[in-house]
């Protein structure tokens, strides 16, 4: 069984259900944030002591508050924690059911596992946990499961979703492109930017860009 399991939850109530349901898998270490930021420091922390996490459950959904932080989603946690340490497994355990945003995190994130919040999915937990370390892939719970045969969403790349998020947040055109310059993603010219634009709101039937980051926010997307 997997030694030592990073939680990131901010609940009480579900993080102390989950540890519970962790101990009685005979996991040795188990640590837990309240804060993507603080999840991400412990990641890296561990790295650097040469005694890292074999595994992360995340949830998706932060409340925030007074503090500011720089990961608010378990998307963005996520995507921060594969590129500092690419082999560690993950499980979102959320009760997000929108399959675009489903499919996005396996497609676009790699996750191993997508476990849904509800009246059975402490035991469901624990089992996908056991899948996982007997290297089980691509986990989602069984209501969930249509979602992976939703051929309709492989069409949207992790490209897009960055995309949609930065025109949520107001970005325009030369600033997309600036970003995009500044993280290495390709293309990065507002042309092509603009043109990438353009299909998705063709793919979503979508008037305008408002009308776009409307649908994308309805889908779970951003």
């Amino acid at each position: 069984m997997f030694n030592k399991v990073l939680i990131a939850e901010d609940l009480d109530t579900i993080s102390v259900a989950v540890i519970q349901a962790l101990e009685t898998l005979s996991i040795v270490e188990i640590h837990h944030a309240k804060y993507c930021d603080d999840a991400y420091l412990k990641i890296k922390k561990a790295l650097h002591d040469n005694v890292p996490y074999d595994l992360l459950i995340s949830d998706l959904s932060f409340k925030t508050d007074h503090r500011e932080n720089k990961l608010t989603s378990g998307e963005d946690l996520i995507e921060a924690v594969k590129i500092a340490q690419p082999d560690i497994k993950t499980i979102v355990f959320s009760i997000e059911d929108k399959s675009f945003r489903v499919q996005s995190l396996f497609n676009n994130l790699g996750i191993n596992a997508y476990v849904s919040k509800g009246r059975n999915s402490i035991p469901e937990l624990q089992h996908t946990i056991q899948r996982i370390y007997d290297n089980e892939d691509k986990i989602v719970s069984a209501e969930l499961s249509h979602t992976m045969r939703d051929k309709s969403i492989f069409e949207i790349e992790a490209y897009d979703i960055s995309l949609l998020k930065l025109l949520s947040k107001g970005h325009i055109l030369d600033e997309i492109a600036e970003r995009f310059k500044q993280l290495g993603t390709t293309p990065n010219g507002s042309s092509s930017i603009e043109k990438r634009i353009n299909k998705l709101k063709v793919y979503f039937k979508a008037s305008n860009n408002v009308h776009l980051i409307a649908i994308a926010k309805d889908l779970g997307l951003v």
